[in-house]
């Protein structure tokens, strides 16, 4: 007689996993999973905030602050400068349309403005990290662009006159 198929109460000899025990196991790591993946799970207004970045043409330094417009829009405008002589930039929206792809995690068909230039680009943005935002800025085709990181900072700088 078999001992191992003979017993009635969920248990097995030799360090086999009883179903029971199984189904509790797979129960538990599937609500860590749903709990985690709920933790990490992007929401739209999350790309809110004030942003530091360095003009990748002038190499200054900035402050955008993003913000919601209504229900899925998003725009930004510029909050700090390092260079005063663009305290004129001070308020000015730079971005708008920008729209967020749950599907893709991803905010798009953005247009930027860039301060004292004339002509738009489009963007899109994504973010990397609750600090780092991927910023990718191009006219006509995204290929034809540059990429950029802004960091998410907690406080507006002071700005100097």
């Amino acid at each position: 007689m078999n001992t191992i198929n003979s017993r009635s109460d969920d248990t097995c000899v030799g360090g086999c996993v009883s179903s029971r025990n199984w189904t509790q196991t797979f129960l538990l790591f599937f609500a860590l999973f749903l709990a985690c993946a709920g933790a990490f799970a992007q929401k739209a207004d999350d790309i809110c905030g004030i942003y530091y970045m360095v003009d990748p043409f002038s190499k200054e330094g900035s402050q955008a602050e993003i913000f919601k417009v209504k229900d899925g829009l998003y725009s930004a405008k510029v909050v700090w400068v390092e260079n005063p002589e663009k305290i004129k930039f001070l308020g000015m929206v730079f971005m708008t349309e920008l729209t967020y792809n749950a599907s893709e995690n991803e905010y798009q068909n953005g247009v930027l403005k860039y301060p004292g230039k004339k002509g738009t680009f489009k963007t899109y943005m994504s973010i990397e990290s609750p600090t780092k935002l991927k910023v990718r800025g191009y006219w006509g085709f995204a290929a034809l662009g540059k990429t950029m990181y802004w960091t998410k900072e907690s406080k507006l700088r002071v700005q100097k006159h």
